[in-house]
C-alpha cells in the first residue's frame, strides 16, 4: 500500500484539507510533517465545518491514526485548545501521536515573532506572529526545546536558561520589552507533561512499521510550495520545507518509500502576506474571487490576495515536488464569468519567460501574459462526473491540465465533502 505526499501547489489555502478528507476513509495514518499553527485546513463534514490549525485533518476520520511528526513545531497551548474543541464536538482524538523530536513553541518565541515583525516596519514579511519562525531558528541554532525534553525537568530547565540568556538581552536592550523568567516558562511547560505522555513516541519508527505492514500513510504538508523556505518566494516564505522533500526530513521516512505526490491547486490563485504575486488583481475581479471564494485565512482571518490561475507556478510545483496528480479545487467559484484569463508566461522587462524566474528581482517585476478561455453560467456543484460539467468548464480544465505539468485527477465543484469529480483514483 502507498505512502502518499499531499502538498499545496501555490501559496497555500488551496483546499488540502478537503483532499485529505476525500482520501481519509482509505487511509490508516495521516501525518503532518512541517509548519505549526500558522496555517489551517477547513474541512466540511455534512453540516459541520471544522477549522484545523495544528492537528492533521485525518483526525476527523475514525480509524485513522493522526501523527504530528518531527518536522512540526508545536505550541502545546494551541494543541490542547484544538483537542478540547474537537472533543467537545464528539471527535475522538485519543489516537493522536506526536514525535518526541518535534520542537516546541514557547511564549518567548511568540513574543519575539511579534516584536521583530513590528521592528521591520515596511520590510515586514507578513508573519502570523505565532512564534513559528523563532522556534525553527532555535532548532537550527541548536538551542531549541524538543517534546522529549519535557520529561526531564533538569534538561528542560537548562535549555530554557540557555535560550533566555540571549533572548532576554534582545528583548530588554533592543525591543524595550520585559525579560521573561525561566521559572515562568518551565512551570508552564511542565504543566502539560501528564497529558502529553501517552501521545509522545518515536513516530519515525511507528511510520516505518506501518508501511512495512502494508498500511496506507498520507503525509500532509502545511503551507505550500511557493512558501517553502528553500524553493518559495524567499524571504516571503514560511520557515519550513513545505515540499515533498520536506515529508522525508520532516517525518523520518526514506525517500524511496514515497509512491505518489498529490499537488492541490486552485482554479485561480491566492496568497496571504507580503511578497510577489504576478497575477494579483486589484479590481472588481479580485473582489469577485475573494467574496465568492470566501477567501479569508482559516488561521488568521486575513483577507487573501486573489488572482488568476498561474500556469508557470503549477509547472514549477510539478517539477520541484515530482507531482504525479493534481487536485483542482474551487472550480465552482469561476461560474458566471464570461471570460477566464490564465497566465501562460511572464513578461519581464520585455523578455517572455515561460518558467518561474530564478531571480527574485525578475519575479517581482514579472507581468503575466494571459490567454483567455470562455466561461460558463451553469451551476456545477451537482456534477459527479467530468461529463456532467458544462462544455466550457471541461475545456478550461483540460487546458489547465495541458499546461500544468501533471494530470488532473480530481476537481472540486463546491465546498461540501462530496462535491467533487474524480477522474483518476488517487491511491491506486
Amino acid at each position: 500500500m502507498p505512502a502518499v505526499v499531499l502538498i499545496g501547489a501555490q501559496w497555500g489555502d488551496e483546499g488540502k484539507g478537503k483532499a485529505t478528507d476525500l482520501l481519509s476513509s482509505r487511509l490508516d495514518y495521516v501525518v503532518k510533517f512541517n509548519g505549526g499553527n500558522n496555517a489551517g485546513h477547513t474541512v466540511v463534514v455534512g453540516d459541520e465545518k471544522y477549522a484545523l490549525h495544528l492537528l492533521p485533518s485525518g483526525i476527523l476520520t475514525p480509524g485513522v491514526t493522526p501523527v504530528i511528526a518531527n518536522g512540526v513545531v508545536v505550541d502545546i497551548e494551541v494543541l490542547f485548545e484544538e483537542i478540547e474543541g474537537l472533543e467537545s464536538r464528539g471527535v475522538d482524538t485519543s489516537q493522536l501521536k506526536i514525535s518526541a523530536n518535534a520542537h516546541l513553541i514557547t511564549q518567548y518565541h511568540r513574543t519575539l515573532d511579534k516584536v521583530t515583525e513590528r521592528f521591520l516596519g515596511k520590510r515586514q514579511i507578513g508573519t502570523t506572529g505565532r512564534g513559528i519562525g523563532p522556534s525553527y531558528a532555535d532548532k537550527i541554532n541548536r538551542v531549541g526545546i524538543r517534546m522529549q525534553d519535557l520529561f526531564d525537568e533538569n534538561i528542560l530547565r537548562q535549555k530554557v536558561e540557555g535560550a533566555l540568556d540571549q533572548k532576554n538581552h534582545l528583548l530588554l536592550k533592543v525591543y524595550n520589552r520585559r525579560a521573561i523568567e525561566v521559572d515562568e516558562v518551565v512551570d508552564e511547560l511542565l504543566g502539560y507533561v501528564d497529558r502529553l505522555r501517552p501521545m509522545v513516541t518515536d513516530t519515525s519508527l511507528l511510520l516505518h512499521r506501518a508501511l512495512d505492514a502494508g498500511d496506507t500513510v498520507l503525509f500532509e504538508g502545511g503551507q505550500a510550495t511557493m512558501l517553502d523556505v528553500d524553493h518559495g518566494t524567499y524571504p516571503f516564505v514560511t520557515s519550513s520545507n513545505a515540499t515533498s522533500g520536506g515529508a522525508v526530513t520532516g517525518s523520518g521516512i526514506a525517500p524511496n518509500r514515497i509512491d505518489r505526490v498529490i499537488g492541490i491547486v486552485k482554479a485561480y490563485t491566492t496568497r496571504v502576506g507580503s511578497g510577489p504575486f504576478p497575477t494579483e488583481l486589484f479590481d472588481e475581479w479580485g473582489e469577485f474571487l475573494a467574496d465568492k471564494g470566501h477567501e479569508f485565512g482559516t488561521t488568521t482571518g486575513r483577507r487573501r490576495r486573489t488572482g488568476w490561475y498561474d500556469a508557470p507556478i503549477a509547472r514549477y510545483t510539478a517539477r520541484i515536488n515530482g507531482v504525479t496528480d493534481f487536485v483542482l479545487t474551487k472550480l465552482d467559484v469561476l461560474t458566471g464569468l464570461d471570460r477566464i484569463p490564465v497566465a501562460v508566461a511572464y513578461d519581464v522587462d520585455g523578455v517572455i519567460m515561460e518558467e518561474v524566474p530564478v531571480s527574485q528581482s525578475d519575479f517581482h517585476h514579472a507581468k503575466p501574459v494571459y490567454e483567455e478561455f470562455p466561461g460558463w453560467t451553469e451551476d456545477i456543484s451537482g456534477a459527479r462526473s467530468f461529463e456532467d460539467l458544462p462544455a466550457n468548464a471541461q475545456s478550461y480544465v483540460r487546458e489547465l491540465e495541458a499546461m500544468s505539468g501533471a494530470r488532473f485527477s480530481a476537481i472540486g465543484v463546491g465546498p461540501g465533502r462530496d462535491e467533487i469529480v474524480q477522474l483518476h483514483d488517487l491511491l491506486d
